[in-house]
């Protein structure tokens, strides 16, 4: 009689158990994606960032190239300047 009586308490708590992991696993699953999302998100982020600040350091670049390229014919005029000078 007893083991009648386990059984349906039984089922019921396997039917349960299943119910519970299936709800689980969804939210697991809901929370996974939520994750990979957040992650996603942040690293295409991170892409923009760095592009960015790769082409204010290309930009930088290119000005002190334009700069140096002024001083250093700057100082061909002066060097121009004092030969003509010392002649």
């Amino acid at each position: 009689m007893k083991k009648i009586a386990t059984l349906p308490l039984v089922l019921a708590a396997a039917l349960g158990l299943a119910a519970c992991s299936s709800q689980e696993r969804n939210e697991a699953a809901a929370a996974t994606d939520n994750a990979t999302a957040d992650v996603e998100a942040t690293a295409s982020e991170a892409v923009s960032d760095v592009g960015a600040a790769a082409d204010a350091a290309g930009n930088s670049l290119g000005n002190a190239a334009e700069a140096t390229g002024n001083v250093l014919e700057n100082a061909g005029d002066a060097i121009e300047g004092a030969a003509d000078n010392a002649m």
